[in-house]
């Protein structure tokens, strides 16, 4: 699908920089990807300073052009980020600690002087979302992975809260008598409706997925895959629900290793909305099951997030996304 270019474009990569990987997308002045790449990540903020360059330069390499020709670099990752100053801390994957690393300043020098914009990698999968698959408006993009977490794209606008932990829903209590969390707490949503609990509750066995072993169980009739998939359904339709009665989004696009289950993921978490719903005229109103969507980790929604909010706007605004 091709899209009008914004005043403000121009050729853009965008990173998505994980522990293991960085995978780099770069696109042209209309928003579409013309050339893609993963490297494994070197560790430490030097190791990923270095990944990051080479993805970029390389990138660029595959169609004639040089870093200094992009209008800009986004970088999705894990952690705590300062998206002012694109500074990045507590990002234990990368082996950056508390005392956090001036990313955004170390990867410009390295580049030349390209200008480079750090954000929370859920923050640019919402953005990335919200443009491959249409859906102008406020948005939540709800990843299961390890943990659960949401990235808010409201009125235009990435919402990161006051210290950059908006959509940090995983951490709320689910069941408060349930078992300890890490974090401290009992029964946190995340003990539930992540990626991690599946694995828990339905241990991973011939190299397949334990999201996708479980789903074909389930609909093979397994009773015990059909509960254990009920449950955690029921869980991440909570998440779902909260995320509408707090900011009452018009889209809530689930992605995450989970979401690689795809279509009966969507129907499980669809029905639990519905039956959550059932009892309460309030809910039925707000029609939530008919707010999801889903994206899985084939299309990758965070690095085109992150090229696009380095110098486009928020699908269906005027303004450019908060960067």
């Amino acid at each position: 699908m091709r899209r009008e270019p914004h005043a403000s474009a121009g050729w853009s990569v965008g990173l998505d920089i994980g522990g293991t990987k960085v995978l780099g997308v770069l696109l042209d002045e209309e928003g579409e990807v013309r050339h893609s790449l993963r490297v494994p990540t070197l560790p430490g903020a030097q190791g990923v300073v270095a990944s990051a360059a080479d993805v970029v330069g390389r990138l660029c390499g595959a169609v004639g052009k040089r870093p200094e020709d992009l209008v800009g670099v986004g970088a999705g990752v894990p952690g705590l980020v300062d998206p002012a100053t694109g500074r990045l801390s507590f990002a234990v994957n990368l082996g950056i600690d508390e005392r956090g690393v001036e990313l955004a300043a170390l990867l410009g020098a390295r580049l030349g002087g390209v200008p480079v914009a750090v954000e929370n990698d859920l923050n640019v999968a919402a953005v990335g979302a919200a443009r491959v698959l249409g859906l102008p408006g406020d948005l939540a993009f709800l990843a299961l992975g390890t943990g659960v977490a949401a990235g808010l794209l409201l009125g235009g606008e990435l919402r990161r809260g006051r210290h950059g932990a908006a959509g940090e829903i995983g951490h709320l209590p689910y069941e408060p008598s349930g078992p300890a969390c890490p974090c401290g707490q009992r029964g946190c949503l995340e003990l539930y409706a992540s990626g991690a609990a599946l694995d828990l509750a339905w241990p991973p066995h011939n190299g397949r997925p334990a999201a996708a072993d479980l789903f074909a169980a389930a609909v093979e009739g397994d009773p015990r895959a059909v509960a254990v998939r009920d449950g955690f359904a029921d869980a991440v339709a909570a998440a779902v629900r909260l995320l509408v009665l707090t900011c009452d989004v018009e889209h809530v696009v689930l992605g995450g290793g989970v979401a690689d289950v795809g279509e009966p993921l969507l129907l499980a978490v669809a029905e639990r909305s519905r039956q959550q719903a059932a009892g309460s005229p309030f809910l039925r109103s707000l029609r939530i099951a008919e707010r999801l969507q889903l994206v899985s980790r084939d299309v990758p929604v965070a690095p085109i997030g992150a090229a696009l909010a380095v110098r486009a706007p928020a699908p269906g605004h005027e303004r450019p996304v908060g960067v």
